[in-house]
């Protein structure tokens, strides 16, 4: 029996947010979520505690207790007078008692008894709404265990508020009762940054006097290491092969502020032609801080460095007056915007320096809601840990973590500036690997549970969508639906002409088109990019995961695989269907199935031919009348993930098993074999493919080339002849002849290939060069 096909489709959901469905006007804050209501309770300092043995002897701390839920502050050590300064915050819907207790206790004291204590009622607890000013703390006199006041006071304020609350972000919450003071950071809301990224680029023109370790050595093989942090990249083997070597050769590298590495730049010499081992002839070690910044394509001055000799050159050489010099161009490239994510999913355009950057044109406002249907990311414990990380420009927000919850509800809102309406938001939704059940074998690991893109162009502006997205991965067992992740969005822009503006600028900066860089290095300094954000976003306190980071940068996106390939070949082929259907249609026409039709379509191409001049106005009316005609059908929310059309479900599992296995390969053996054969048979495909379309172009140019001479002597004759009938008969004639000629009724005309068509497959191509 056949596994129905589970929904992947996005839902048009409703929430009970103050915003309405389009936004005039500025917007509110957290207008765009749920509020949820919490009671909080602010502990700041208390006064006057006595321990056992007198002042200044107990170890205090405060215990919030509220029903079954209870929340400690961290305890002080020989503090009669301690300050805690800190909140917490019960979520409401969980209150099952009336009655909120504080109380003060000693941590030295081993029966267990209290400093004191004091009570309120839940219903007693202002509320309090921002931008209320905050509600002031009092000295609350405690009570002992038999209700009698002591001398003890405790400063508390406590109100009844929602998570938009200031308090609230760094506050201890009753979702997380389960977590340790110690791991509740790793829970709460973050917001992060990647560091700013320069491309550093290193133009090696020459190096002079260079000193041989062997100085009997012919024909040296010299070329350049440059190492900047733990990236090292070489320069091609100089073509002069002697100790003044040249190179005029540019070596890339990703840089990130601020800038503690340094460039090493050394000149080696290969020991052996076949060998990759080699010896420094010298180095040079500059810091990135006194690199030249440039904003344009004005090439960057070029300047001797002196290189430093290796120690055991310097005891050979003690006779050199003269130090072996590099001559290079150093500059960090503030006009490049530098790639950390695929081209096809970038939420950011800008180029480096901020000089060159364009205008904000609008906002974009995002509410994380909640999800539903999650699955137990934890099996052994039965529970998931869920939490929400998006991403857009070079800011990065992580939302709280819900503790043990299949369906947690986050309510928090977001806002970026959008720079160009032709970028994308990416959200990813993953379990939080510190909350318990941490992998014995690789630590704790952050899984992912779904992914969501928003391409921004697809929306309305100042509509707000609330939609209901199906979080789906594709895992090696095949696509599997993880849940559903509710998401309110707004895309406001301040002004249409400005916006509309943008689609007339270039998608990249001006950089990219005046210096371009090649696909192989864009692809090379992406991983750098990649690998300096990891590294820097993962030292932060609280750390963002390296594998959230790969998933929302889509790490490994570029490598291959027959689902990929197969999906894009029904690309090609879904865009070639419309002129394949125009094709077959001419042929209806040329074949007179509707007489009606052809003879309709004969005399209006007359129409054209001789009043040409409606051709262009009628071209454009059309496509005006064709947008309108659609308009009423166009698409009313964003798209997400098609499982169709990436070919999830026609896949199998050996296709999914290589898609998912990591380079080098962990298979071996007949697997391996077999996989290769199936590549060499697929690459065959595309190879005849190419073959055949490089041959026809071949021929074309084979006209005139003189290969065949009879033939291009024929050729060369007959533009004679047609040159000078097309000069003195009238081009609408001919035009109409040949019209007529090929609209001819079948029964008139005989169906082989005509004379143009038998002359060009008889050209000669390059294939006759080939092996």
């Amino acid at each position: 029996m056949t596994k129905p096909k589970e929904d992947f489709s996005i839902k048009e959901t409703s929430a009970n947010i103050s915003a309405t469905k389009f936004t005039i006007g500025p917007a509110t804050a957290y207008d765009l979520v749920e509020h949820m209501n919490y009671l909080f309770v602010n502990i700041l300092q208390a006064r006057n505690l006595i321990g056992l043995a007198g002042p200044n002897t107990c170890d205090p701390y405060v215990e919030v207790k509220l029903g079954n839920y209870k929340a400690t502050t961290r305890f002080l050590q020989k503090k009669s007078n301690p300050e805690w300064y800190q909140v917490f915050a019960f979520k409401k819907e969980h209150i099952q008692t009336a009655e909120v207790e504080v109380i003060v206790k000693d941590r030295a004291n081993i029966t267990n008894e209290i400093i004191g204590k004091v009570s309120f009622l839940v219903s007693d607890a202002p509320l309090r709404a921002p931008p209320d000013s905050c509600l002031a703390p009092q000295w609350y006199r405690l009570e002992d265990k038999n209700k009698k006041k002591v001398i003890a006071e405790v400063m508390m304020s406590f109100w009844m508020g929602t998570q938009v609350d200031e308090a609230f972000s760094g506050a201890w919450q009753s979702d997380s009762t389960i977590i340790s003071n110690d791991g509740v950071a790793l829970t709460r809301s973050q917001q992060y940054y990647s560091p700013r990224l320069w491309y550093l680029r290193v133009n090696v023109i020459q190096a002079q006097d260079l000193v041989l370790r062997d100085k009997n050595m012919k024909d040296p093989e010299i070329f350049v290491k440059a190492t900047l942090g733990t990236v090292v990249v070489r320069s091609k083997v100089s073509p002069k092969k002697n100790v003044n070597p040249t190179w005029n050769e540019d070596i890339m590298f990703v840089a990130a502020e601020p800038f503690d590495d340094s460039l090493v730049l050394s000149v080696e010499n290969k020991l052996h032609p076949k060998k990759e081992e080699s010896v420094s002839l010298g180095r040079y070690v500059m810091a990135l801080s006194n690199v030249q910044k440039r904003m344009n394509n004005a090439p960057a001055s070029s300047k001797w460095y002196n290189l430093d000799m290796p120690e055991e050159l310097k005891t050979e050489q003690k006779q050199v007056k003269f130090a072996s010099k590099l001559n290079m161009r150093i500059s960090l490239d503030g006009g490049y915007h530098v790639l950390d994510e695929c081209t096809q999913y970038s939420s950011d355009l800008r180029p480096t320096a901020k000089p060159l950057w364009r205008p904000v044109i609008g906002v974009l406002h995002l509410g994380i809601l909640k999800a539903t249907g999650l699955p137990e990311m934890k099996p052994m414990e039965n529970r998931t840990d869920a939490y929400c990380v998006a991403k857009y420009g070079s800011r990065w927000v992580q939302t709280r973590t819900i503790v043990n919850s299949l369906a947690p509800q986050w309510n928090e809102q977001y806002t970026w500036d959008v720079y160009d309406p032709c970028t994308v938001i990416s959200i990813g939704v993953f379990d939080n690997g510190h909350v318990q059940g941490v992998d014995t074998v690789r630590g704790p690991w952050h899984q992912r549970i779904g992914k969501v893109r928003i391409r921004l162009s697809t929306l309305e502006m100042n509509r707000v969508y609330i939609l209901s997205y199906p979080l789906v991965i594709l895992q090696p067992s095949g696509l599997k639906k993880m849940g559903e992740v509710q998401l309110a969005v707004r895309f406001s822009c301040s002004s249409l002409i400005n916006t509309i503006n943008t689609y007339s600028q270039p998608l990249l900066p001006k950089m990219h088109y005046l210096s371009p860089l090649s696909v192989y290095q864009l692809d090379t300094l992406r991983q750098q990019a990649v690998y300096l954000i990891s590294l820097n976003l993962s030292n932060s306190q609280p750390p963002l995961r390296k594998e959230v980071i790969g998933y929302i940068l889509d790490v490994g996106s570029q490598t291959w695989s027959i689902r990929k390939s197969k999906a894009n070949y029904d690309r090609v082929t879904t865009l070639l269907t419309g002129f394949l259907a125009m094709i077959n249609w001419f042929k209806k026409i040329r074949n007179w199935t509707n007489p009606a039709t052809t003879i309709f379509i004969y005399i209006l191409f007359l129409l054209v031919v001789f009043f040409p001049q409606v051709i262009l106005p009628a071209m454009f009316l059309f496509l005006f009348l064709t947008g309108l005609w659609r308009y009423r059908k166009r698409p009313r929310l964003p798209p997400h993930v098609d499982a169709n059309l990436s070919h999830a479900y026609t896949t199998n599992e050996d296709e999914l098993d290589e898609e998912f296995d990591p380079i080098p390969s962990r298979k071996t053996g007949e697997v391996l074999k077999w996989r290769y054969d199936r590549l060499r048979i697929i690459a065959a495909r595309m190879q005849t493919v190419l073959g055949d379309l490089a041959t026809q172009g071949e021929r074309l140019q084979s006209l005139l080339s003189w290969r065949d001479p009879r033939a291009t002597a024929i050729f060369v004759c007959f533009s004679l002849i047609v040159c000078l009938v097309t000069y003195k008969i009238p081009f609408h004639y001919i035009i109409v002849l040949t019209s007529t000629h090929v609209l001819m009724h079948p029964r008139l005309r005989v169906d082989f290939p005509s004379v143009p068509q038998n002359f060009l497959r008889r050209m000669s191509a390059k294939t006759d060069g080939m092996f």
